[in-house]
């Protein structure tokens, strides 16, 4: 026999696992993991809703825009932090990893009330 004859079926074997299998688990794994989506207003001295709460292991996709200026976010014990600009969809995305309360707030001074302009994201298990 010649070995040139097994040639082709040992490089579709090859292209199966090393291709084709992959992208499958890949594409299950995915989807058992479901993000959830949470829309964030920024405006002066405020961010609607101030309270999140998000689930561990499970990947959020913070969707923020600003009705009036230049805002921040800022949430320092999650090691998340973004710009929010004004009209503009901003999207953050973030896997809690740890239980607990963990607040917030608008790190781009914008006014008197900058200081109020924070929340809350609570991590359950």
């Amino acid at each position: 026999m010649k070995p040139a004859k097994y040639i082709a079926p040992i490089l579709i074997i090859s292209i199966l696992f090393c291709v084709v299998i992959p992208c499958f688990i890949d594409h299950y794994a995915l989807a058992d993991e479901k993000e959830q989506v949470i829309q964030i207003t920024a405006k002066r001295f405020e961010y609607s809703p101030n309270n999140i709460t998000v689930k561990k292991g499970v990947p959020v996709i913070l969707e923020f825009i600003s009705l009036d200026r230049l805002h921040g976010f800022s949430c320092p014990a999650l090691g998340i932090r973004s710009d929010i600009f004004p009209d503009k969809k901003t999207r953050l995305r973030f896997i809690p990893d740890k239980v607990g309360a963990y607040p917030f707030h608008c790190d781009n001074f914008c006014g008197s009330g900058h200081e109020g302009m924070t929340g809350t994201i609570t991590v359950k298990e």
